[in-house]
């Protein structure tokens, strides 16, 4: 009625409600729904992600011909309902890096450049990162070969992607021993024995370790992170496979038993380097989270 005010107690009481309703209201919206608030993934100077091959969570966690594997995932974060997407290989790979299948549906060589869609190399590059490749028995630095003696090139997906440079795919003999000069993002990607494809678990496990274990113990206390994922499990296990996160980002002992696939842990790579945007599915995936000092 005109001339009729609230009570000056009544009057704070409203405009704190209507405060929280529009700041909660906000809040969501830039949540996206299923989308990470800033902040829920920590930042680290470089990520370093190995894939392995063929395997299940079963054949590698726990097991006594995989004890350096292990001994990251007791050190830092064991996720335990890890999931590929499909199967054969390729089709994962290309879902790890780009949020989507891009159509692959075998293990055959793919046509280089022949998707622009937006990918892990892509994004991180125009967010100001740095992105790049180390690839086991690749013949030279952006080689196209589809395959030279125990390389595959259909473990490498970067290829398929016109906005990659062929250039940014290194050979591992390139792999540097001062691990500050490694991009902010990487992937290593070991041949078909060396990543337990054709080869043991015990043989994967101690590729990793005489590999990739100096540069886990400099990551321990450089702000820096180790991933190790598979593309597939053996077709036996529901497609369940181990990824062990390690680095001093990372609560030492840290077990998430939370379902997480692919594209979960491609969001997670895009936010730990800051990227802008999310490619494919995983701009509506959550990030991994639990798992961080």
């Amino acid at each position: 009625m005109p001339g009729w005010t609230l009570p000056r107690r009544s009057r704070t009481a409203l405009l704190t409600t209507v405060g929280l309703a529009a700041a909660s209201a906000g809040l969501w919206a830039g949540l996206g729904g299923n989308a990470q608030a800033a902040g829920s993934v920590p930042t680290p100077a470089h990520t370093l992600v190995v894939v392995l091959e063929n395997h299940a969570y079963s054949q590698v966690i726990g097991s006594s011909g995989a004890p350096y594997i292990n001994s990251l995932a007791s050190g830092g974060a064991n996720l335990a309902q890890s999931h590929a997407i499909t199967h054969p290989s390729q089709p994962n790979y290309y879902a790890l890096f780009s949020g989507s299948t891009q159509g692959v549906t075998s293990d055959s060589c793919v046509k280089i450049g022949f998707s622009s869609a937006a990918n892990l190399g892509s994004e991180v590059v125009s967010a100001g990162g740095t992105w790049g490749s180390y690839n086991e028995t690749l013949p030279s630095q952006g080689s196209t070969v589809c395959s030279s003696g125990k390389y595959a090139q259909k473990h490498n997906p970067w290829f398929g992607f016109s906005n990659v440079p062929t250039s940014s795919a290194k050979t591992f003999a390139q792999f540097p021993s001062d691990y500050s000069t490694l991009p902010k993002m990487s992937f290593v990607t070991p041949n078909l024995c060396s990543d337990m494809h054709d080869c043991s678990v015990s043989s994967g496990d101690t590729w990793v370790k005489n590999n990739l274990g100096a540069y886990a113990t400099w990551a321990k206390t450089h702000n820096s992170l180790l991933v190790v994922t598979f593309d597939e499990d053996n077709s036996q296990s529901g497609n369940r496979i181990p990824t062990v996160f390690y680095g001093q980002p990372v609560k030492a002992g840290a077990a998430n038993s939370t379902n997480y696939n692919h594209y979960n842990l491609l969001r997670t790579l895009e936010d730990l380097a800051g990227t802008s945007t999310h490619a494919g599915q995983a701009a509506s995936a959550g990030d991994i989270t639990g798992i961080w000092n």
